[in-house]
C-alpha cells in the first residue's frame, strides 16, 4: 500500500485525530501528571504506527496482529483518558469528545482483525 493510500484510510486519519486532541488538551503538562502525558502520547502514537505496519502489510495474518496491537493501544488509551477524568484534569466536553473518538477507532479496529483473522464475533 502507498503512503497515499494509508492516509485516506478513516481509522488512520481517526487515529491520528486522537493524537492530535492528546497533544492539545496535555500540552504543557499539567503539574504532577508528567509520566501518565507520556504514557497516552506514547499508546496514541501506539495506534497511529501499529494502523500504518498493518496497511503494509501483505499477509492477512500479520495485518490482523497489527491492528490487534493498535487495539489493545487504543484501549490503553481510554485507561489514560478516564484516570484523566478521575483526576479532573480534562473537562467533560474533553472526556466525551475522547470517549467517542476511542470508541470509533475500537469497533473500527476490531473490524480489521476479524476481516484479517479466523477469528469471528
Amino acid at each position: 500500500m502507498e503512503a497515499e493510500n494509508i492516509r485516506k484510510l478513516d481509522v488512520y486519519e481517526r487515529a491520528l485525530e486522537f493524537a492530535a486532541l492528546v497533544n492539545s488538551w496535555l500540552v504543557p503538562t499539567p503539574h504532577g501528571h508528567c509520566d501518565l502525558v507520556e504514557q497516552l502520547q506514547r499508546a496514541a502514537d501506539s495506534v497511529v504506527l501499529n494502523i500504518a505496519e498493518g496497511a503494509g502489510e501483505f499477509s492477512s495474518k500479520e495485518k490482523a496482529r497489527f491492528y490487534r496491537i493498535a487495539r489493545r493501544s487504543a484501549v490503553e488509551c481510554v485507561a489514560a483518558v478516564d484516570l484523566f477524568g478521575t483526576r479532573e484534569v480534562l473537562t467533560c466536553d474533553q472526556l466525551e469528545a475522547s470517549h467517542a473518538l476511542l470508541d470509533r477507532l475500537l469497533a473500527m479496529l476490531t473490524k480489521l482483525v476479524y476481516r484479517h483473522s479466523d477469528q469471528h464475533p
